[in-house]
């Protein structure tokens, strides 16, 4: 029997911290000899108390970026798995857990959880990315969508699992919004490039001005691009209408206190946010990016799409929105009925099959 080594250096919060959660509490009643590798600093039983925690005596790497955290972690597999079988689950997508799998013997799975565009228009990181990647014992994506993009641009063959999502009765309140009575927006994501947060900022500048509507957006998420934004709600004159939230616990607890959700992405694997806005039965509105928005909202029938990158014509939805509520809320309320997709216990259930398949040879 194999060691069963969870591999995820950076644990920063958002969809890949919750599904982490989701698959440890799953899993750990299932297996034994469990272990974490990660280069964040956790108390003990933080995952359970069947996870045994392999991490750096220090909170140094804590901030540090993820190439520092994977040579870490890296480093950590090797030292104390050199000379034991063992069975690595990346969940982040991560060459170093592919590479050192191979160096000590071991089988290897990994999860991508964002679809790999930046590799395709450059040669010799799509071979890179090809032949690494074409060493892990098996691939799991998470929307069919990734699926065929995956084998379409490298010829490789992966697993389908569905994020896992849990029904969510909580509501918190959001103050920005207290005795608002007009259009009520919430976008959830990191400020990065890759979600694009500024598309929707244009957007909504553009809905001020030339169509004069009432609005204000909580937008929830911290990282490098929160200058950018902030400096462009200043020389905009956005201050009443949108709040930069900053990071908060259990982000989709806030979903269901406003009207619209909105996500502006470059690119996806499967978006946790809007599933869970579905789940909320609140109105959604997104780039139709690569991948995974397409297929949560079935092309258009569950939600409105918009092409990565257009502000205006993000700006047309959200007007089309605030003057038609009925229209996307019907939408919003049949998505409901296809949440089954990414039943908790369903596609959990998936990884303990896939995991057992490996574990014991």
């Amino acid at each position: 029997m194999r060691n069963l080594i969870i591999f995820i250096p950076s644990i920063e919060g958002g969809g890949v911290e919750k599904n982490l959660f989701y698959l440890t509490n799953y899993i750990q009643s299932k297996f034994k000899n469990i272990y974490l590798i990660t280069a964040d600093k956790f108390k003990k039983n933080t995952f359970g108390k069947n996870i045994q925690l392999i991490m750096p005596n220090t909170t140094y790497f804590k901030d540090k970026n993820r190439f520092l955290k994977s040579l870490v972690c890296s480093y950590l597999l090797f030292k104390n798995f050199k000379k034991k079988k063992a069975l690595v689950f990346s969940l982040q997508s991560n060459f170093f857990s592919i590479v050192l799998s191979k160096v000590i013997n071991a089988k290897v799975i990994i999860r991508l959880n964002t679809s790999p565009e930046k590799y395709i228009s450059n040669t010799c990181k799509k071979i890179l990315f090809k032949f690494l990647y074409g060493l892990a014992d098996e691939i799991i994506v998470n929307s069919y969508d990734f699926k065929k993009n995956l084998y379409k641009n490298f010829y490789l063959n992966s697993k389908v699992i569905f994020n896992p999502i849990k029904k969510n009765k909580k509501k918190k309140k959001i103050s920005f919004f207290k005795n608002f009575k007009e259009l009520k927006i919430i976008s959830i994501g990191r400020l990065t490039n890759q979600k694009n947060h500024i598309i929707l900022l244009k957007a909504l500048h553009l809905l001020k001005n030339k169509f004069k509507i009432k609005f204000k957006l909580f937008l929830i998420g911290k990282g490098y691009n929160y200058n950018l934004l902030k400096n462009f709600i200043f020389e905009n004159k956005l201050q009443k209408n949108i709040k930069l939230a900053g990071y908060k616990k259990n982000a989709s607890d806030y979903i269901k206190s406003s009207d619209l959700f909105i996500m502006s992405s470059n690119y996806e694997g499967l978006p946790n946010t809007l599933i869970e806005a579905q789940a909320a039965c609140v109105p959604i509105i997104s780039s139709n990016c690569p991948s995974g928005p397409k297929e949560i909202l079935m092309n258009g029938r569950l939600g409105d799409l918009f092409s990565p990158g257009d502000y205006k014509n993000l700006c047309k939805k959200i007007y089309n929105y605030y003057r038609n509520r009925k229209l996307l809320k019907k939408k919003s309320i049949l998505a409901k009925k296809y949440l089954y997709r990414f039943d908790y216990h369903e596609n959990l259930n998936k990884y303990v099959l896939l995991i057992m398949k490996y574990i014991k040879n």
